[in-house]
């Protein structure tokens, strides 16, 4: 499979250097149930490309299910990346990930060429099928539907950006030609990373994906997705979730939790030994931390300036 005009400054950030690279999902404060202080995030953020993280990761929740109990960071994706954009300088920006059924087409591709011209091309688009139930009504929209909605927007989008006054339609509306959506991102096309299954096969991942987001997987389960993605694609990267507890005491065993362990730094060290021995190329570190700004500093200090 050949590269297919995707890979901006972003991309290349988290996925052209040796090894495993690191990011770090927002919201950084861990105000997971309300709205997080800006100023906050924006200090942390800093903080987390000052001291090694490659990327940080911005989630597209629309709204708030209490009984799902995340509100995902609560701003909206693509401002929060605008802001974050002016108060950064190389960190790879990305979405994990924007739920393109309950998105129109048009305004994804606007939105996310202007966040990647904004930012000198350094926005990376994860993609998903959605997975919270009452959402889909509060849209209008069919949930039994979201697997043929994540295709046609995806080729929507790659339409959007690479042709000028382009010419497609689909459930969404239609694009005859007389009208061109601006601005174009920085590559011919925005990488595209869709996320879990998104209601495809992973033939069609592989073919229309520049790289796959999974959640977190036991590392038996993840040798056998990479070495059958290997086999579908010779080079997209692979990205895996992983939610990080940093014991106080850092010979401390694992303990799972929720897509991710309670352990020391020794251990979460020899982890992700292991993974980017396994041929992981990306992690999107979820740290769960009552003081975050120690929290990212340790992790980068023993963790990642150890790999």
């Amino acid at each position: 499979m050949t590269r297919r005009g995707h890979e901006n400054d972003g991309y290349r950030r988290l996925f052209d250097g040796d090894g495993l690279s690191f990011g770090v999902g927002l919201p950084l404060t861990g105000v997971r149930e309300s709205t997080p202080a800006v100023d906050a995030e924006v200090r942390l953020s800093k903080h987390a490309e000052s001291v090694g993280f490659d990327g940080l990761w911005a989630r597209d929740v629309p709204t708030y299910w209490p009984r799902f109990g995340d509100a995902g960071g609560a701003f909206d994706t693509w401002p929060l990346l605008s802001h974050l954009a002016a108060h950064t300088d190389d960190i790879a920006l990305g979405t994990s990930s924007v739920v393109l059924p309950l998105r129109h087409p048009i305004h994804v591709a606007k939105s996310a060429a202007t966040v990647d011209r904004l930012s000198d091309g350094r926005l990376v688009v994860g993609v998903a099928s959605g997975d919270r139930d009452p959402e889909y009504p509060a849209f209008g929209v069919d949930s039994d539907e979201r697997g043929r909605l994540v295709r046609e927007s995806v080729s929507a989008l790659r339409a959007i950006w690479r042709e000028e006054y382009p010419e497609i339609e689909g459930s969404w509306g239609r694009l005859d030609g007389e009208l061109d959506v601006l601005p174009k991102p920085t590559t011919e096309t925005l990488p595209l990373l869709p996320t879990g299954n998104a209601r495809q096969s992973t033939e069609w991942l592989a073919e229309h994906g520049d790289g796959w987001i999974f959640y977190h997987l036991p590392e038996k389960t993840l040798r056998s997705y990479l070495d059958d993605w290997r086999e579908r694609t010779s080079h997209e990267p692979f990205v895996m979730v992983v939610r990080v507890d940093l014991a106080d005491d850092p010979t401390a065993d694992p303990e799972p939790l929720h897509q991710g362990y309670r352990a020391g730094v020794e251990w979460f060290r020899d982890y992700f030994r292991r993974l980017e021995s396994h041929g992981l190329d990306h992690v999107i570190v979820g740290l769960d931390a009552a003081e975050p700004r120690r929290a990212l500093t340790a992790f980068a200090t023993d963790v990642i300036d150890e790999l």
